[in-house]
């Protein structure tokens, strides 16, 4: 496996792991969603024109497995997104392309990479921690979405929300 920066050869295969990503993404909140390789590309598109780090993970082969995208604010690096596809999960290719964003941090004299985690994402979480992320002092609070299934509770200090 080999962790390197984004090319514009990487395009095609990019868009269609953008696509699934954000298919995962929607499954946490129980909703059902088709590819969609045009909002893909558009997603894309979007972190060229604002020059967002994009680390690539690249089989032997040179099949594309996973990527990362970063966002540089205010001197602040933000994991945008970080996925690998489920047949190379568990095998070190997420910690290898989130150690590439750790790297960035340090560079720019950032103590930590921040992250936006779904309370239902079981893989983002537990990686997290093993890094030694913790809560920092965020929630996010909204109406139910349309299509969106609470199917558990969640506990935040004294306060109980149906998720």
């Amino acid at each position: 496996m080999k962790i390197r920066e984004y090319e514009p050869k990487d395009k095609s295969e990019l868009t269609k792991l953008i696509s699934q990503f954000r298919v995962a993404l929607a499954k946490l909140k129980g909703i059902e969603r088709e590819l969609n390789l045009r909002a893909a590309e558009e997603e894309l598109e979007f972190y060229q024109k604002k020059k967002y780090p994009i680390f690539i993970a690249e089989e032997i082969n040179c099949n594309l497995i996973g990527f990362h995208v970063c966002r540089i604010q205010d001197k602040i690096i933000w994991s945008e997104s970080l996925y690998v596809i489920p047949e190379e999960r568990r095998k070190g290719v997420a910690s290898a392309l989130y150690e590439k964003a750790e790297n960035l941090a340090e560079e720019i004299g950032c103590e930590t990479v921040y992250n936006w985690v779904h309370p239902n994402n079981f893989r983002s979480i537990p990686f997290l921690k093993k890094r030694g992320y913790t809560v920092l002092n965020l929630i996010e609070v909204c109406k139910k979405r349309s299509g969106e299934k609470l199917t558990q509770k969640i506990k935040v200090g004294s306060f109980e929300f149906d998720y």
